[in-house]
């Protein structure tokens, strides 16, 4: 496989385990997942270059849909290639872009099985949930994960050199870094070339949206409202044509997906009770705050309300990036006037934390409530008079809350 340009020297933790991965005998499909521009082609390319192993590489991701016979004639090309190896690596990137694919992958993979071909096969989609219909229904037992989050404040810090001024402004997105220090160009990429991109390719392209104009609208509405709790109802007041409720958590469940926008629950210690209660809206990734209210890094710097809503934002999407490796649930917590940042579920291990970013006027805390009702096995404070936020934000998520 040949690139135009050389690779960056930087490799995510992700890389030595999909690398150790490849290098065993052939077990299980392997299935790289997570947001646009969060590097898994680059990932697996790296990963591609330390291994002595012919490989295929094709991607789906054009505008035109593709269907179950572009799998099928990608995988003859890597079949082809086994009269002059032992063994063949099969990359096939948006994957989930192609009709009918998991069906045929199914069929491509155990013909492979029975007849001992070592075809080693790597899936890239930029949609996980929507990649997982087709695992579930047609691969079951045949593949593993490995899912590439947004990049953390400590990878941008060791690749490109962010201060955590510079992560909390400019995200997590490494195509961004060249951009630091260019506020309106940054948030023309990330408007155009990342937002609306996955909301064309990943999202109305795949489902089938009644109205993508309110789509559009509400991840917009959920940015200015990152950090916040709002109820589905209050939502609708502000949105024209918006349908109802059930509408509105659909598209959200859609954004979810692409990596774009999330709805924390309210921790109530009953499953049943938390997803009727109104969600914490919150982006996996500030860039996506900043660029879409269109902040100016000295508007940040002037506004302790904004510079508050960041600090927040970071917070939770550290935890929520964490959340499919270290296998825990995020919540929120609000009884009255009391409120509890975000509540981590690990196993049988309750943490509480509170964001503290030093701004007047911040509301009441709920921890000392939410101690004597649920019993957390650790709560934390993470920035004014408690851990750094420099120094939570550097730190893997499951240090902090893992069992």
């Amino acid at each position: 496989m040949s690139e135009v340009y050389p690779l960056p020297a930087y490799r995510r933790p992700h890389y030595v385990e999909l690398l150790r991965r490849l290098k065993e005998p052939r077990h299980f499909l392997q299935v790289v997942a997570g947001p646009r521009q969060v590097g898994k082609t680059t990932l697996v390319q790296q990963v591609l270059a330390a291994l002595s192993v012919p490989v295929i590489y094709a991607s789906a991701d054009e505008p035109t849909l593709k269907g179950p016979e572009w799998v099928a004639v990608q995988w003859g090309r890597a079949r082809a290639r086994l009269s002059e190896a032992s063994e063949v690596i099969l990359v096939l990137d948006e994957v989930q872009k192609a009709q009918g694919w998991a069906e045929s992958v199914k069929r491509l993979w155990d013909e492979d099985t029975r007849a001992g071909r070592s075809v080693k096969v790597v899936l890239l989609g930029s949609a996980p949930l929507l990649m997982q219909q087709g695992l579930s229904e047609s691969l079951a037992g045949r593949f593993e994960v490995l899912y590439l989050p947004h990049w953390s404040y400590a990878e941008m810090r060791a690749a490109f050199g962010y201060t955590l001024a510079d992560y909390l402004y400019y995200g997590g997105y490494p195509g961004a870094a060249v951009l630091r220090g260019d506020p309106m160009r940054f948030m023309r990429y990330v408007r155009d070339s990342l937002i609306e991109t996955t909301l064309a390719r990943d999202v109305l392209l795949l489902r089938r949206i009644e109205k993508p104009a309110l789509l559009r609208r509400l991840f917009e509405l959920g940015c200015h409202y990152s950090g916040q709790v709002l109820s589905y109802t209050k939502m609708l007041g502000q949105l024209q044509d918006a349908g109802n409720t059930t509408t509105l958590a659909h598209y959200l469940e859609l954004l979810e997906a692409a990596g774009l926008l999330m709805g924390l629950f309210k921790y109530a210690g009953q499953v049943h009770r938390q997803r009727a209660s109104s969600p914490k809206w919150l982006v996996p990734n500030t860039a996506l705050l900043t660029a879409v209210v269109g902040l100016m890094p000295e508007e940040v710097q002037e506004d302790p309300a904004w510079q508050g809503r960041l600090v927040e934002t970071a917070v939770g999407a550290h935890l929520v990036n964490g959340a499919w490796e270290g296998g825990y649930r995020v919540y929120y917590w609000r009884a009255r006037q009391y409120e509890v940042d975000f509540v981590v579920q690990a196993g049988r291990r309750l943490t509480a934390i509170e964001v503290k970013s030093g701004r007047h006027g911040e509301r009441r805390s709920g921890l000392e409530v939410f101690m004597r009702q649920f019993h957390p096995d650790r709560v934390l404070v993470v920035g004014t008079g408690g851990i750094p936020l420099e120094e939570f934000l550097e730190q893997p998520p499951l240090k902090w809350v893992g069992r």
